[in-house]
C-alpha cells in the first residue's frame, strides 16, 4: 500500500469509531494547530479542517456547543461569524495535559514522589479531586493516597486551589531514596497501574502508524492537506494514551517497554510532515482579524522534543523558498535536516535518495488564489 492508501485506511477507522468524539478530536486540533497560534479561530475555518476527517458541520456545531457548557471553550460573536478560544481553566488544564505530548524527553529521575492525600475531603470533592489527579495520571497507592514520580507539590498547589481543595489536602515530596527501584516499588507500580492495559495501547499505535512511516521513506508524495489530516490523526491516537501514561521513569518499567518505540515513531512521523501541515494552516485558518499568525517559539520543544530545533527549523524554511522547491512532487535530492525524523545521536547530515517535497510559503494576509470562505456560521 502506498503512503495515501495507508492515510486512506487511518481515516477510516477513525470514521468507524463509535461514538465518533468529535469533541476530543477538536481539543487535540486546538491543542497542536490553534493554541499555538494565538489560540482563537472562526468556526468555519474549524469546519473545514475535520471535513476530510467525515465530521459533519452540524456534530462540529455540536461539540463545540458542549465545550463551551463544559467551560473548555468560550465564543465571541463578530457579526454573524462565531469564534472560539479555550478558557483560562481550560487552559491551564489542557497544557498540563499537552505538555507530555510535545515534550518526549525523559529526563533523570530523582526518585522522589508526590503524594495526595484525599481523606480529610468530603466525599463529593474527594471524588472530583480524584477524577482530575486521575486524568492527571495519577495512580492510587491506597484508599484515599494517590501518587505520581514526575508532578511535584509546586505544580500541584494551583490546581487543587483552582478546585477549591487546597486547604483539606495533603500534599507530600518524597525524598529520594538511594535504591531508585527496589522490587516493592516495582510491585506496587504494577498496582498502581494497569501497564499491561498501557502497553497493549502502545502496540495498536505502533501496528496503526508504522506500516505509513515506512511508506513515507520510500515514497513521500503526500499534500500539505493529507499531510494536516495525518498530523491530527497521529497527536490525537497519541495523545489519547498519554492520558493515561504515567510517564514512569525508565528504572521502574519493563525492558521491553512498547511506549519507548511509540514515542520514537511518533516523533519520526511528525517531523516528516509538520512544515507541510503548515503551510496548510497557513492558508486556511482565520480568525476575526484574518489569517492567523505562524506558531509561536513555545510551540517549537528543542532537544528530545517532536520538533526540530530552531537552526533545523529556518533551514527547512529558507529550503520551502529555494527555487529547487518548486520541482514537481517526487523528485530525488538531498532532504534538509530536520524532514528526515532523525532522533537525537543520530546523524544529521543530509541523506541522498529521499522524496522531496516542495514547501510553497503563503504570505500572511494573503489567502492563495482560489481560496474562499465557507458559509459563514452563525
Amino acid at each position: 500500500m502506498t503512503a495515501k492508501s495507508q492515510l486512506e485506511l487511518l481515516v477510516k477507522n477513525f470514521q468507524k469509531k463509535r461514538p465518533l468524539r468529535a469533541g476530543s478530536l477538536i481539543i487535540t486540533i486546538y491543542g497542536d494547530a490553534i493554541v499555538p497560534r494565538g489560540g482563537n479561530v472562526w468556526l468555519g475555518s474549524l469546519m473545514k479542517l475535520v471535513e476530510p476527517m467525515g465530521i459533519s458541520q452540524r456534530l462540529v456545531r455540536t461539540s463545540v456547543y458542549r465545550l463551551v457548557q463544559e467551560s473548555w471553550l468560550q465564543t465571541e460573536k463578530v457579526g454573524r461569524c462565531s469564534y472560539y478560544s479555550l478558557t483560562g481553566p481550560g487552559l491551564r488544564r489542557f497544557e498540563q495535559a499537552f505538555q507530555h505530548v510535545y515534550n518526549l524527553g525523559a529526563e533523570e529521575w530523582s526518585g522522589s514522589w508526590c503524594l495526595v492525600y484525599l481523606n480529610q475531603l468530603s466525599p463529593e470533592l474527594r471524588q472530583k479531586v480524584r477524577e482530575e489527579l486521575k486524568w492527571l495520571s495519577f495512580g492510587s497507592m491506597a484508599p484515599g493516597l494517590m501518587e505520581h514520580p514526575r508532578f511535584t507539590r509546586s505544580e500541584l498547589i494551583p490546581m487543587l486551589q483552582e478546585w477549591g481543595a487546597l486547604e483539606d489536602t495533603i500534599v507530600m515530596q518524597t525524598m529520594p531514596m538511594e535504591q531508585k527501584s527496589p522490587r516493592a516499588l516495582r510491585l506496587q507500580v504494577r498496582e498502581s497501574w494497569n501497564l499491561e492495559e498501557l502497553g497493549g495501547r502502545y502496540r495498536r499505535f505502533l501496528t496503526q502508524f508504522r506500516p505509513l512511516w515506512r511508506e513515507l521513506q520510500s515514497e513521500d508524495t503526500l499534500s500539505p492537506a493529507e499531510c494536516l489530516i495525518l498530523r491530527i490523526l497521529l497527536i490525537h491516537e497519541y495523545r489519547k494514551i498519554l492520558l493515561r501514561d504515567p510517564l514512569l521513569p525508565d528504572e521502574l518499567l519493563p525492558g521491553d517497554w512498547e511506549g519507548r518505540s511509540a514515542k520514537q515513531l511518533c516523533r519520526n512521523l511528525y517531523r516528516q510532515i509538520y512544515v507541510r501541515a503548515e503551510q496548510w494552516l497557513d492558508e486556511n485558518l482565520e480568525n476575526a482579524s484574518g489569517p492567523l499568525p505562524g506558531p509561536g517559539e513555545k510551540f517549537y520543544k528543542v532537544d528530545c522534543g517532536i520538533l526540530p530545533s530552531r537552526q533545523i527549523r529556518q533551514q527547512n524554511q529558507r529550503f520551502s523558498r529555494h527555487p529547487l522547491s518548486q520541482l514537481p512532487s517526487g523528485t530525488r535530492m538531498p532532504v534538509v535536516p530536520g524532514f528526515s525524523g532523525a532522533l537525537p545521536g543520530e546523524s544529521r547530515h543530509c541523506r541522498t535518495g529521499a522524496v522531496a517535497r516542495p514547501f510553497p510559503v503563503s504570505l500572511p494576509g494573503h489567502p492563495p488564489a482560489g481560496h474562499s470562505r465557507p458559509e459563514q456560521q452563525r
